[in-house]
């Protein structure tokens, strides 16, 4: 197992740094949370253009033939500049289990799209008992004829409001596990019945509540076997989760930098503040989570792109590490900072809201723990 960077990721990691540093400075970061969309067209189109939207899709479908570990690198340079808008809810909830699990058909129907950047995904998989697991997904799904009706409320689905299409976790018969009975629809945002409403969050990322009201679906828009859609789901929650410790980690790496630059240039006493052994130690625990952090992720990442057995137990690893040493980088950074990193006005705030919010995504801490103590057999 070789986690090194190949020259391509290197590349990679160079370019979409560059690009979004150039394309989406803090300020468009500000005006995006109070807007009503939370992204920006222009800057989507450009990185279409660019080929992130098929970066893991296969050329056949418009896509770029690379791997997941090329789809990390590119979502944690993407955390590391607080990229909003719907490229993990297309790409990661959207393009990949279509692509793993759906027919030839809807393939071809969905994915050149998606390369393209015509199109917004999203998956609607948590209810209001807020849980990451198959005994959440309470959401009916009953046959009528060459369709099925959809009855029940989501939330936290991130950018349905913006949505071309959702990804719906149903429960369609009562089986002996919870994982038994559950199917995967492909549903029309704009179908009759569905009631979309944006959510205030922490870190101003647009998850919204979704109610389905005898929402009609064709028999044809079912993702993957009938009553068999856990296996997909469970696959794209691991997807997901990585993509998110993704993100968290490029964040880590931005606020390190940042309290670096700033407590070498902040004077006090008549010398810079990094010369003072408290901030020297907040600064080295900052550092260590950080490359603790990077190393869990870059395993837990090959693990899942290579499918290897157990992938389960480190993704939770990864994501109960990473949400505490997000949420310490960040809250000693703002220590670092003083009083102005307090404020809203300094952009070391932005990156600790998002650790506030990036820890509940797909599951908290505890979790996590609930999860590996499972893998062990308690």
């Amino acid at each position: 197992m070789n986690l090194d960077l190949t020259e391509e990721q290197e590349m990679l990691r160079t370019s979409a740094r560059d690009f979004l540093t150039k394309e989406c400075p803090k300020t468009l970061v500000r005006k995006l949370e109070e807007d009503e969309k939370g992204y920006s067209p222009e800057l989507w189109r450009k990185m279409a253009e660019l080929g992130w939207m098929g970066l893991v899709l296969p050329e056949q479908y418009n896509g770029m033939g690379m791997g997941f570990m090329d789809l990390v690198i590119l979502l944690q340079e993407m955390g590391r500049n607080i990229l909003p808008g719907p490229f993990s809810t297309t790409v990661v909830l959207g393009s990949l289990p279509i692509l793993n699990a759906g027919t030839e058909e809807q393939k071809k129907e969905f994915l050149p799209k998606i390369a393209k950047g015509d199109m917004i995904l999203t998956l609607a998989f948590t209810e209001p008992s807020a849980r990451y697991d198959a005994a959440g997904v309470q959401t009916k799904a009953t046959a009528q004829g060459d369709s099925f009706i959809i009855n029940g409320t989501k939330l936290f689905v991130e950018n349905a409001h913006i949505a071309d299409c959702i990804i719906c976790a149903t429960r369609t018969k009562k089986g002996g596990t919870p994982e038994d009975g559950i199917t995967l629809f492909l549903v029309d945002a704009k179908s009759p019945g569905i009631k979309c409403e944006v959510m205030p969050t922490i870190g101003a990322e647009k998850l919204c509540e979704v109610v389905f009201k005898n929402v009609k679906v064709p028999k044809n828009n079912v993702l993957g076997k009938l009553h068999e859609g856990w296996p997909i789901m469970a696959k794209t929650l691991e997807y997901a989760t990585i993509a998110k410790c993704a993100e968290m980690v490029g964040g880590q790496e931005a606020a390190l930098d940042m309290t670096l630059a700033y407590v070498k240039e902040r004077i006090q006493y008549g010398k810079p503040i990094g010369s003072f052994q408290v901030i020297q130690h907040y600064c080295a625990n900052m550092w260590m989570n950080v490359e603790t952090s990077r190393d869990i992720l870059y395993k837990a990442a090959w693990n899942v792109a290579e499918g290897l057995p157990g992938s389960a137990s480190e993704v939770a690893v990864a994501k109960g590490w990473i949400n505490e040493a997000y949420k310490f980088v960040t809250e000693r950074a703002v220590q670092c900072h003083g009083a102005i990193g307090t404020t809203r006005d300094h952009d070391i705030g932005l990156y600790y809201r998002r650790a506030k919010a990036g820890e509940l995504a797909f599951g908290d801490t505890d979790f996590q723990k609930e999860l590996v103590a499972q893998q062990l057999g308690l």
